[in-house]
């Protein structure tokens, strides 16, 4: 029997485990460390998150992105300068060693209850009993292609997270479904690629997010405070007061982390691709087919005028929607078990689902705490929270 069993090791579960550690809970933690940052994020993208908010957490603070940057003489500002992928991950994984050496590079198989917590089924066999666990997976499980797009083989149509590297379709002609982050980020680095690009959106106009002076005068910055999640007071509540927005109306907090922060491309990215990649904006797809080798995909604009779109691949960059149900290694009892706002699960103010003992930390606690959860700055909370109720509990 161990006290935690940590599943995943992200900014989040990472994060976690140094915090464990200091207060001396006994934990293990599995995965591979920074994994959907390493296998899920196109190389040569960087983050919309600014440098002072891109950092995991230890509980002294002692291995900030700042300060690895500054051992390793990288490039680095605390605004207005994008942190490149290879930078945080590179960081991370330096994190990883420095604090969390015990990581188990174990995959999941299954989890169910038992009578005293819960038992884990490792994928070389091995059987962990653990009284309580988190659950700290990445993005990858939630991706989401729209029905019209996911009955097609991987072939002719992948998800935006399929894309580490683009190196293959230089030459190619390749449709991206989406406007948002991952779909400029890609449409850029495509175009770098040599591929011949388009973009497909039913969005009117592309927004990217506004480019802030730095440094910020006094008044600006009184009229829009700096946050982790960018500026603005409602950024400020939402970073400052995660347990205040869980006590929120349910419909009012989805309707917030719908829209706060949504997926818009960062203003580093608009030259890029402004003018070198074409834009079919107000466009809804009603149909996509294969044919002769290619996929054809049929867009109608708002005024009902029809046109076809034919490209050698498409890319759907139309985001993740967390269901726990994709979370094939939670046996039917788990789920059964936990209650959930949206299929997303519905927790406490430790983190704790509906069943006694089981965690969920990072995007899959978006619906509960806020906008905070969808990045790498809301670890911090996380870690410090989850610690205390686990250092507490351990002592009862």
């Amino acid at each position: 029997m161990i006290e935690v069993a940590i599943i995943g090791a992200g900014p989040y579960g990472l994060s976690i485990a140094a915090h464990l550690k200091r207060c001396e809970v006994p934990f293990r933690i599995f995965g591979s460390p920074m994994h959907t940052w390493l296998t899920s994020m196109p190389r040569g993208m960087r983050l919309k998150s600014e440098g002072f908010a891109s950092s995991l957490y230890d509980p002294d603070s002692a291995l900030t992105l700042e300060s690895f940057c500054g051992q390793r003489g990288l490039k680095y500002a605390a605004l207005g300068v994008p942190v490149p992928l290879e930078t945080f991950t590179v960081y991370g994984l330096e994190f990883q060693k420095k604090f969390v050496p015990e990581l188990e590079g174990k995959m999941i198989a299954s989890l169910h209850r038992s009578p005293s917590g819960f038992q884990i089924g490792l994928e070389d066999g091995e059987i962990v009993v653990a009284r309580r666990v988190v659950i700290a997976v990445g993005l990858c499980y939630f991706a989401y292609v729209p029905s019209i797009l996911s009955d097609l083989t991987e072939e002719f149509v992948t998800h935006s997270s399929k894309h580490c590297t683009v190196d293959r379709f230089k030459g190619r002609e390749v449709a991206i479904v989406g406007a948002g982050a991952s779909a400029l980020d890609l449409a850029a680095l495509l175009h770098q690629a040599g591929a011949f690009v388009q973009l497909v959106a039913r969005q009117p106009i592309v927004r990217f997010h506004h480019q802030g002076r730095v440094p910020r005068p006094l008044l600006e910055q009184m009229r829009h405070p700096t946050t982790g999640l960018g500026p603005g007071w409602r950024s400020l509540f939402y970073s400052s007061a995660p347990q205040v927005f869980r006590h929120m109306p349910a419909a009012l907090r989805l309707k917030i982390v719908r829209r706060h922060l949504g997926p818009a491309p960062a203003w580093f990215v608009k030259d890029e691709v402004v003018g070198k990649v074409p834009f079919n904006l107000g466009m809804t797809i009603t149909r996509a087919n294969v044919r002769d080798g290619r996929i054809s995909l049929d867009l109608c604009n708002r005024n009902r005028a029809p046109r076809t779109l034919v490209a050698d691949h498409v890319i759907a960059a139309t985001g993740y929607r967390v269901d726990i149900r994709r979370l094939h290694f939670l046996s039917s009892d788990v789920l059964l078990g936990i209650q959930t706002v949206e299929r997303a699960p519905a927790l406490s103010a430790d983190f704790e689902s509906s069943v006694p003992g089981l965690y969920f930390v990072g995007t899959a606690a978006a619906n509960t705490f806020g906008p905070l959860m969808r990045f790498a700055f809301g670890a911090r909370f996380t870690a410090e929270r989850l610690s205390r109720h686990f250092a507490k509990a351990s002592r009862s």
